[in-house]
């Protein structure tokens, strides 16, 4: 899928494809470019990179690429709306002017990040309580926005959901969003890693942390539209949605 190329987007687009609504850094931002080479590839254009050499993994005989298998195939992003599949008699050019005017409606902000470890994965997530709520307040919007335009998912796949460790409250998100962690649930973070053991983590987090001064806070300028043309297949950002005055 080509980047912009809405006619080639459309025509891959098939009954089992998924779309999600994921923050994205800018092209012009250097968050851009240092989120997909650490995951080795880039969304919107296709571009294969070798992810950067981390020396501390290199004297145990391990790189990135092999501790971050499953973020690559999603992509450089932040979930605001997780994948589901497109509700009924919804077009792909429905969900894309949909989604263009959703964000216009939004106004750009900054955003004070830090690297951690959430459970057994490292992450980019917000550095302060104020700048989480703002993403939680992004996402919960778009949440609502989109609603009407993704479909429930299928009996199967709410089992296996279910057969997790959910809260019953989480539960009960499930039920009526199709996904348990949104609304006071949500917990913005842009993935670094797979699971992995407390060593490597602590590897991945100091050597991000050596690099956040140089790319400063993350620009919260925009969202993109990224699909899964089919299943297991790599995510692309399928288009980018500016916001507000971001043109």
């Amino acid at each position: 899928m080509k980047p912009n190329d809405q006619d080639n987007e459309a025509c891959r687009w098939n009954a089992e494809s998924r779309f999600a609504i994921y923050y994205a850094p800018s092209t012009a931002s250097p968050w851009w470019s240092a989120g997909c080479r650490w995951l080795a590839r880039d969304p919107e254009s296709g571009i294969a990179f070798a992810p950067p050499v981390v020396p501390a993994l290199a004297e145990r005989s391990l790189d990135v690429a092999r501790l971050s298998r499953s973020p690559q195939r999603y992509g450089w992003h932040g979930t605001l709306v997780a994948p589901a599949r497109r509700a009924t008699n919804t077009s792909f050019d429905e969900i894309v002017g949909h989604a263009l005017a959703w964000a216009r409606r939004q106004r750009p902000f900054e955003l004070a990040v830090e690297a951690v470890a959430l459970g057994r994965f490292v992450a980019i997530q917000p550095a302060t309580t104020a700048g989480a709520e703002a993403m939680r307040a992004l996402a919960a919007d778009a949440l609502h926005e989109f609603a009407r335009l993704r479909a429930m998912p299928s009996e199967e796949e709410l089992r296996r959901r279910l057969a997790t460790d959910l809260t019953e409250r989480q539960r009960e998100l499930l039920g009526h969003w199709g996904y348990p962690y949104v609304l006071e649930e949500f917990r913005f973070h842009m993935t670094l890693s797979d699971s992995i053991e407390a060593l490597e983590r602590q590897v991945l987090i100091d050597w991000w942390h050596m690099r956040l001064p140089e790319l400063g806070p993350l620009p919260v300028d925009g969202a993109a539209l990224f699909v899964e043309p089919s299943p297991g297949e790599p995510f692309t950002l399928a288009k980018r949605l500016p916001f507000g005055d971001a043109r």
